[in-house]
């Protein structure tokens, strides 16, 4: 009898209710991933996905977004206003859910967060626990400085909104 571990992708969180983060997976996060039941994948990173990892989500027939790899000259640039505004639309979408969020740095589920009304003390507490070593004052500052008013609500958006 053989008995299967299951471990999370590094940076792994639960933002809400059938909404994650994490950093990039590799093989060994593959039967987490699929526990999940994940229907969409908002890809944030700078570099292009690994072979087996484009492989894993097209047989488990998962929808996924790449908005990093399109939008980033370098790899330490912050994230452009457009970008959030395009994965916050895909994350307010419950039609997208299950949902997980592959992002170095952060930025985004801070926007999130902005938008959901909480105080940015929290937000940078959050954002510092999960961005580590790669935390950005220029990231925190954008953070700060984003606008919610520009992020169109649907109307049949997820209640954690």
């Amino acid at each position: 009898m053989s008995s299967q571990h299951f471990i999370p992708p590094q940076n792994y969180g639960m933002i809400e209710e059938d909404l994650y983060r994490s950093g990039q997976p590799n093989e060994l996060n593959f039967p987490f991933l699929e526990k999940l039941g994940l229907k969409t994948v908002v890809w944030l990173a700078p570099e292009e996905p690994n072979e087996r990892f484009l492989n894993f989500i097209y047989d488990q027939e998962i929808q996924a977004q790449y908005l990093g790899v399109i939008s980033s000259v370098n790899a330490w640039d912050p994230v452009t206003e457009e970008v959030v505004l395009e994965a916050l639309e895909l994350i307010l979408d419950p039609r997208n859910h299950p949902m997980i969020v592959m992002c170095n740095l952060g930025t985004i589920v801070g926007c999130l967060r902005k938008l959901q009304r909480w105080n940015l003390t929290s937000i940078f507490e959050e954002y510092r626990r999960y961005a580590g070593p790669k935390v950005r004052l220029l990231n925190e500052q954008f953070i700060e400085l984003f606008d919610t008013d520009l992020v169109r609500l649907p109307v049949n958006r997820p209640k954690w909104i």
